[in-house]
């Protein structure tokens, strides 16, 4: 028996990822409703060899529903997740809204599904908060972590559907001897880059970085955790990378660190010196693993407590599709007591 499925935000480009998550992974689902505001309801979108209706968000639509998927920005988040509630759905929410909320359990299944338990609101954490810490967070588990300095390539999916369509038409505008003009993003995409675009506060950090900086310390419980972040984004549609710098407390060696990320969940392996082929997001695409690589020793630490990563991480799939839908089937088989790392 299927259950009741509700997907908030689902003509965006994390909602058309959950549908085709869903599709792969077979889930059992009675009613699948498919939710966006006035301006994108009536959009058809495929599922299952069929094509279903989006209909416009109102006061009724998660009755009936057991678990809600939340991926339509943190005001939306804000306004009908008390009404999802009300109606007795699970909501897990991709936004930004309640990530740092005391009660409402942020998570990354590998890492602390526990957290769970019979929580009736989880957040989806910052897709870079994601895709870093799938790396870093198994060697932090072994090896307790002091610093990390991390600089990510930001894929333009981080900014939506339309910023990657915006992408596309900038890319062949410019190799037509077009202009390119920016409309969703700030500055122009193609063949570019520049700094995260988000809000800058007193500090000069962006609130990207500031998330990747909050989010990791509470997931780690580790508030004291020395965290440094620049983030850019970059002319790639999709898949986030990131260069990580990490102080451990003890010394590290290269080889023990590359033997812990062989055996982490949700990690593939991309080192190839010989052929000098690496982590990179046109490998990353599509897939549910992050990739890491160029995993070395920090040269500049004669202590040997420095490791240097690469890692690349599809941004609508693990970075917020994959992670809430891995969250929602924790939801669905009750199975919350343990981390499924165990």
């Amino acid at each position: 028996m299927g259950l009741g499925i509700a997907i908030l935000g689902a003509t965006g480009a994390v909602g058309r990822e959950f549908l085709t998550i869903l599709e792969q992974r077979g889930t059992e689902i009675n009613e699948l409703r498919l939710l966006a505001s006035a301006r994108s309801a009536g959009t058809w979108l495929p599922f299952r060899d069929e094509e279903l209706a989006v209909k416009e968000i109102a006061a009724d639509s998660f009755d009936g529903i057991d678990v809600a998927l939340f991926s339509a920005g943190a005001t939306s988040s804000r306004r009908w997740m008390p009404i999802a509630r009300a109606a007795g759905a699970r909501v897990v929410d991709n936004s930004s809204a309640f990530r740092m909320e005391p009660g409402v359990p942020l998570v990354i299944p590998e890492i602390n599904a526990n957290r769970i338990g019979d929580a009736p609101l989880i957040a989806n954490p910052n897709c870079s908060t994601i895709i870093m810490n799938m790396a870093v967070w198994p060697l932090h588990r072994r090896h307790p972590i002091e610093r990390i300095v991390v600089s990510t390539y930001q894929a333009a999916s981080g900014a939506g559907y339309r910023a990657m369509q915006e992408l596309h038409d900038q890319t062949r505008d410019v190799l037509d001897g077009q202009p390119a003009v920016p409309k969703i993003l700030p500055h122009q995409a193609a063949f570019n880059l520049f700094s995260h675009d988000s809000k800058i506060d007193e500090s000069g950090y962006n609130d990207e970085e500031i998330k990747m900086v909050h989010e990791t310390r509470r997931i780690f419980d580790a508030p004291d955790l020395g965290i440094s972040a620049t983030c850019i984004r970059v002319p790639v549609l999709r898949a986030h990378s990131m260069s990580i710098n990490l102080t451990f407390c003890e010394p590290l060696t290269e080889q023990q660190a590359r033997a812990i990320l062989e055996s982490a969940p949700g990690v593939a392996l991309a080192d190839d010196r010989t052929s000098n082929r690496f982590p990179m997001p046109i490998d990353a695409t599509g897939k549910d693993e992050c990739l890491v690589g160029r995993i070395r020793r920090d040269i500049s630490r004669p202590d040997g407590r420095g490791i240097e990563l690469f890692v690349c991480g599809d941004q609508l799939r693990k970075g917020a599709a994959l992670n809430a839908i891995q969250i929602a089937e924790l939801l669905i088989r009750g199975k919350t007591k343990a981390s499924v790392t165990t």
